[in-house]
């Protein structure tokens, strides 16, 4: 087995193959001066079993043309079988047309590119809707970061623990979570006026004055639905609230946001490098 990274998160393709007690594979992944990706491996791969490890986040196109490019060397090198670590998969929000406009379904472009390329399978976390699993001509993994913001809720000292859902598509998160911590449950009914915008209208479910509320979610973007979601919170004389997310995008004004509300904490993994204002 050998595993390659591109430049979307090599400090988290460094932590796995350590774990694994491999050496990371050999190749360079840069660019030429027009700034085309540029892919040469510097090891023999012919009839090994390859992964790459290689979040689509920002710059999103370079990370996904990275991989593309990345695979397509090691299929012309006659590796075995080719499994793209696809952390966080960027595109993942246009999943659908809704009612019907005339807009493409990004995230099965990025798919058609992914299986044309000679990818064998893909293994992901935390997919932002789970039918892009669909998309493949092949198998995926979506594995779940539940377990790993378990562990850490449950080292918290929270005292009359309230899991939120910031919105209604991550109910079935926040129940399963609230489930597993024996806690109580909070649905934010949230309007989007325009993309990368939210506005709270109402707080379902159990009430949440004096209790530390818990958000989750799948990832924060620019933060404006965690941000007015901790503000809603504690207008309603919540105690604390922490949010645990997995996919860190923190894009536009996302810090700024965040440093100005309500949170307490945010929470995040590493499938995402983060920036330096981060």
């Amino acid at each position: 087995m050998t595993v390659f990274t591109g430049n979307a998160n090599p400090q988290l393709a460094r932590q796995i193959v350590q774990h694994l007690g491999l050496p990371l594979g050999n190749a360079v992944v840069d660019k030429f001066s027009d700034g085309e990706i540029r892919v040469e491996l510097q090891e023999n791969v012919r009839g090994k079993d390859v992964f790459v490890i290689q979040p689509t986040s920002h710059p999103t196109n370079d990370s996904i043309m990275e991989l593309l490019i990345l695979s397509d060397a090691l299929r012309r090198a006659s590796a075995n079988r080719i499994t793209a670590v696809i952390p966080y998969f960027g595109y993942s929000r246009q999943d659908r047309r809704p009612r019907s406009a005339r807009v493409p379904i990004s995230a099965k472009v990025v798919a058609n590119m992914i299986v044309g390329v000679g990818i064998d399978r893909v293994l992901t976390l935390d997919l932002h809707a789970d039918q892009i699993q669909g998309f493949f001509d092949f198998p995926v993994d979506n594995i779940y970061a539940t377990p790993i913001i378990l562990n850490d809720l449950m080292a918290q000292d929270f005292k009359n623990p309230v899991v939120v859902s910031p919105d209604i598509g991550g109910v079935l998160r926040a129940r399963a979570t609230a489930k597993q911590m024996n806690a109580k449950l909070a649905i934010i009914d949230k309007r989007r006026p325009r993309p990368n915008e939210s506005e709270v209208m109402n707080i379902i479910g159990d009430s949440i004055e004096g209790c530390d509320c818990i958000l989750v979610d799948d990832m924060v973007d620019t933060a404006g639905t965690l941000t007015n979601a901790a503000t809603a919170l504690k207008e309603r004389n919540a105690r604390s609230v922490t949010a645990y997310c997995t996919h860190a995008i923190l894009s536009g004004k996302a810090i700024e946001n965040i440093e100005k509300s309500g949170m307490d904490q945010l929470i995040v993994t590493d499938s995402i490098a983060l920036r330096e204002p981060a």
